[in-house]
């Protein structure tokens, strides 16, 4: 079992506190709104843990690569949609960490850390989903600067961060290793936002195309070298692939969480359903598969923390396995429920239709298989 420190349970319970009395009371609204839960924000900023990876030499308070995702599976846990905060924020920013300048990252980190501006990651774009590499933003070399021109999609938290990594084609002959990083703000000239598109889950977080109209920034925008931007964002999901699967395990055992206090308060035919032996197996199903998806992505979490190299096959696992058990989990909830979990009076519909993104984003599940089965096979 993999065992997380008295520090690490310190701080869980630290957070949790935080969720369970600032974040999730703005969780229905978020979603029945769709509007971005400013409040919570706020709480977690409070908190220090709107963006709890960054290194302290930028303003961060440091947290390792479980005690991120701690964060991340507690605010989950409350509210997905904020979630994406710590989440996205990690997204956007491990880039720099990873490949880029001091002088960038001091530059733009340091806002980030306190809570005065949010980070995205533009990968994406209307052709260029799964196929990444088949990016057509480009970015032409100008003077002492870049020109970029191209739309990004799918981008979450767009409008409301400030800052994006963006990737480019700079050299349009040389495929993958043609595609440069650049960190683009949205107060550049050029920049611009589509309509938050209308989701089945996680509401409460914009998700938008942002637009390139001839936006020039300057070199040392650069993130790494030139052509490096595709294997800087390879990198990059790597590890928070493993956030991703922090964020299902939160999902989940909300709604676990919730379904189990339902059912020993529920009574039909003159029993709690908890004394109902069909309905105690699905939850011996339930719980036994989030304890294993735990495992799996505190392990992943270790591994990122240390750089291993056996990462991106533990992130992808982790990321696969524990969207598709949020999606189990989060369905038999709302079946635990019956009626009462089809509706919106109880949260547990809103939990099912949020988990259904995990098993999307930051590659599909499908995506994750092959990067298991390449890793496996390389061996």
């Amino acid at each position: 079992m993999y065992r997380p420190s008295d520090e690490h349970d310190a701080f869980r319970a630290a957070v949790r506190e935080v969720c369970e009395a600032k974040v999730a009371p703005n969780a229905a609204e978020a979603d029945e709104r769709a509007e971005f839960p400013q409040a919570s924000y706020d709480a977690l900023r409070a908190a220090d843990l709107h963006a709890p990876h960054l290194p302290e030499t930028y303003g961060g308070v440091g947290a390792d690569a479980l005690a991120t995702c701690i964060v991340i599976e507690e605010v989950a846990r409350a509210c997905a949609s904020t979630a994406l905060v710590p989440g996205v924020n990690k997204l956007g920013t491990l880039p720099l960490l990873l490949s880029g300048s001091e002088e960038l990252c001091r530059e733009f980190l340091p806002p980030v850390a306190s809570g005065e501006a949010m980070f995205s990651y533009c990968l994406s774009e209307p052709e260029a989903g799964s196929d990444a590499a088949a990016m057509r933003t480009r970015a032409v070399a100008e003077g002492d600067g870049y020109r970029l021109n191209g739309v990004k999609r799918w981008i979450t938290n767009a409008g409301i961060s400030r800052f994006y990594t963006v990737f480019a084609v700079t050299d349009p002959g040389a495929g993958s290793r043609g595609i440069s990083a650049f960190v683009v703000s949205a107060d550049d000239e050029g920049v611009g936002f589509g309509a938050p598109e209308r989701k089945l889950g996680i509401k409460g977080s914009p998700t938008c195309e942002v637009y390139l109209d001839d936006v020039v920034v300057p070199a040392s925008r650069m993130i790494g070298e030139p052509g490096t931007g595709f294997a800087t964002a390879m990198r990059t999901l790597d590890h928070t692939r493993v956030t991703i699967a922090a964020q299902a395990l939160g999902i989940a055992q909300g709604a676990l969480d919730f379904a189990l206090g339902y059912v020993q308060e529920r009574k039909q035919f003159g029993r709690p359903l908890a004394d109902f032996q069909g309905l105690q197996f699905m939850l011996a199903d339930m719980g036994m598969k989030l304890e294993a998806a735990r495992q799996l992505t505190y392990a992943a979490a270790a591994k990122s923390e240390r750089g291993d190299a056996d990462l991106p096959f533990f992130g992808a696992a982790a990321k696969c396995y524990a969207s598709d058990v949020a999606m189990e989990v989060t369905t038999d909830a709302v079946q635990l429920l019956g009626g009462y979990g089809y509706t919106k009076d109880f949260p547990v519909e809103r939990m099912m239709r949020d988990a259904k993104i995990t098993q999307i984003y930051e590659g599909t599940n499908q995506v994750q298989r092959i990067v298991m089965a390449r890793q496996l096979l390389r061996r």
